[in-house]
């Protein structure tokens, strides 16, 4: 545990640090790079339920500014194309990108006209919106469907507010055995590490996933940014134990890759937490595939060689700059090249595999030489199974400190999004007040407090 522990304090001081050092950017991004695969990453910030635990940027649903923001991003990605960008994939997250399905359908339409690249579209939805006929269009549009399940535990589900508003775990099921069929991939988002969760808890919600029906589950450690702790503690009854992590992650790796006969799940490792039943499915984690990105919506992160470009995470300053012409970066952060190559390291090891030549090819040495600091750590604790000049490859424990690593990399982008949460305007910033009071009321419920 030691190891774990001083991995997540240097990567997590490290992480929220440089996600800070932000310097005011021209409202632009830079053209693409030639012989550059860009992914498009589209941001649709809005949600039914405000979790506790989330940071990504997002807002209660409005229909009024949802149909403005749709117009606004529909203008940006024609932005991106001028600019020369023509991306190969394209993910769409959020929030709820499904909670407006006219518009969502019209940007589709729209972004593959302006980018008839596009080979495979990934789009993010939640349990109400599981239904055949609402889906029948957009299922010939997206090749891969990913739903925030979170947990089939409906007493986790109360307390994130989730029960009420999106139904039981059984429902839930039902609706995901109702749809999973429709798209080439269907994954379940999934949630391990909340406070009071035990190895038995998590057994119970993969033996649920089983019955569903979909075909890849994606299982991410909680990120709790320090901004959303407080309100976790009151809904949850305690704080995130990291302790408790790498059994939980053990369990889930072991009970997904365990073969069907020994009563396992019998699916491939994608990632560290994807898991999926084609080894070669299109998986969750864009990162993997595509190291570079750039992104349209609000809060957006445009990941472009060593510079991260931000988006405006306020809804009406984003629509605002949109609506005056120009793209909605607001500002930036310069990794510097050694970062860049940390960055790197661990995105690759994410995906399970290093390619060491490849290093070679772009660094000019291999990694061990290149960066021997953070590989003489991970070689000393016991993190690679294949290390030679060829590629890195991880073992159990190797799987687990790159789950640490990217945590603590994660958590510090979203302890930036807390801080620029802060920034919002009156009006925005009273949307999530109100939003915190609804889950303590929810986790009251489920304690049986009036």
């Amino acid at each position: 545990m030691l190891s774990e522990r001083l991995l997540s304090k240097t990567i997590g001081l490290g992480a929220v640090n440089l996600f800070k050092s932000k310097t005011v950017a021209e409202s632009t991004l830079p053209a693409p790079v030639p012989g550059h695969e860009y992914l498009l990453y589209v941001h649709v910030p809005f949600c039914d339920v405000l979790c506790p635990y989330c940071s990504f940027t997002r807002f209660p649903y409005k229909e009024e500014l949802g149909r403005r923001y749709f117009k606004a991003l529909r203008a940006e990605l024609k932005m991106i194309h001028d600019l020369g960008y023509q991306p190969p994939s394209a993910y769409i997250g959020g929030g709820t990108p499904t909670i407006m399905m006219d518009e969502l359908e019209r940007t589709i339409d729209y972004m593959r006209e302006l980018f008839p690249t596009i080979t495979e579209v990934s789009s993010e939805t939640n349990p109400p919106h599981l239904d055949r006929e609402r889906l029948s269009r957009l299922s010939r549009m997206v090749q891969r469907f990913s739903v925030g399940v979170q947990s089939f535990d409906n007493g986790l589900l109360t307390r994130m507010d989730r029960y009420n508003k999106y139904g039981s775990a059984e429902e839930i099921v039902q609706r995901i055995q109702n749809v999973a069929d429709m798209f080439q991939t269907f994954n379940v988002d999934m949630i391990f590490n909340f406070p009071g969760q035990t190895p038995e808890m998590v057994l119970r919600d993969i033996e649920t996933f089983k019955t569903t029906g979909a075909n890849q589950i994606t299982y991410y450690p909680l990120m709790a940014s320090p901004g959303s702790e407080h309100l976790m503690q009151t809904c949850f009854h305690g704080q995130v134990d990291y302790r408790n992590e790498r059994a939980l992650y053990n369990t889930i790796f072991d009970q997904m890759t365990a073969p069907v006969e020994g009563s396992g799940a019998g699916f491939y490792a994608t990632d560290v937490y994807t898991f999926a039943r084609d080894r070669d499915a299109m998986i969750d984690e864009y990162v993997v595939d595509y190291g570079e990105f750039v992104a349209a919506g609000c809060g957006g992160y445009s990941f472009l060689g060593s510079v991260i470009h931000n988006n405006d995470s306020s809804l009406s300053g984003y629509c605002d700059r949109v609506e005056r012409g120009s793209l909605s970066v607001a500002s930036k952060i310069d990794m510097g090249a050694a970062n860049a190559k940390r960055y790197r390291m661990g995105r690759e090891l994410f995906g399970l595999r290093l390619d060491n030549r490849r290093w070679r090819q772009d660094f000019g040495r291999y990694i061990q030489y290149d960066l021997p600091v953070e590989y003489g750590y991970l070689a000393a604790n016991g993190a690679f199974d294949v290390n030679n000049a060829d590629e890195l490859t991880l073992t159990r424990k190797g799987r687990y400190l790159v789950l640490v690593m990217m945590r603590q990399i994660f958590i510090g982008m979203n302890t930036e999004r807390d801080r620029l949460r802060t920034l919002l305007p009156e009006g925005e910033r009273s949307w999530f007040a109100d939003a915190a009071a609804k889950q303590v009321a929810a986790a009251r419920e489920a304690d049986g407090v009036a």
